[in-house]
């Protein structure tokens, strides 16, 4: 466990690059606006951190975490059977929660506010679900890589909740929009072997 005042420091450093997100482009804010914001110094800076993008990577890691924690909670709680449509609607509900649980700082990822943060957040977001596509893959039967199912899967979900915000739509509507689309795509043909699922004896 990090010493409280590591994390502190930490937490400090995070919750200033939120805030200078609000009006400064990710690659234009520097340590110094980093450090006067969080009333800490250079030095202290450089000892948890290499650079701002390594205080970005902290972020995401820390919330990709928190989204990992969310998703075991409702595998336990809703899928004790492993069928693998509810898990995969599991890690839409996990990844749904956490971005509007930080919404402060994930809104500040789309590509036309902070272009670097938006792949960086792409990238974690498809590492994190390529390792739960392995895991189902047996299951799924999949036509395709691990690999092009998962980049299929998240960038047309990313892009239909991003335009969903450009349409004002509430939580429970594209939670409910996108679970129709997955749950559509992953029981029909176009990415599985004749559509078949093959679901874990109970």
């Amino acid at each position: 466990m990090e010493d409280k005042r590591i994390v502190k420091t930490k937490r400090a450093l995070r919750q200033a690059l939120i805030e200078l997100l609000a009006d400064t482009p990710f690659e234009e804010i520097t340590i110094t606006n980093l450090c006067k914001t969080a009333d800490i110094s250079r030095i202290t800076f450089y000892t948890h951190y290499s650079d701002k993008y390594d205080l970005a990577d902290d972020i995401f890691k820390e919330m990709i975490a928190s989204g990992t924690e969310l998703y075991n909670r409702l595998q336990q709680s809703n899928n004790p059977g492993n069928d693998p449509v509810t898990s995969y609607c599991n890690v839409l509900d996990s990844i749904l929660d956490t971005y509007y649980n930080n919404f402060d700082f994930f809104h500040q990822t789309s590509p036309h506010r902070n272009y670097s943060l938006a792949f960086t957040f792409y990238h974690y977001v498809l590492e994190t679900v390529e390792m739960h596509a392995r895991k189902e893959r047996n299951l799924l039967m999949p036509k395709y890589s691990t690999r092009k199912v998962t980049g299929f899967l998240c960038l047309g979900l990313l892009g239909f909740i991003n335009e969903c915000h450009g349409e004002r739509s509430s939580l429970e509507q594209i939670r409910a929009e996108s679970k129709e689309i997955l749950r559509g795509i992953l029981e029909s043909e176009i990415l599985t072997k004749r559509g078949v699922i093959h679901r874990p004896e109970t």
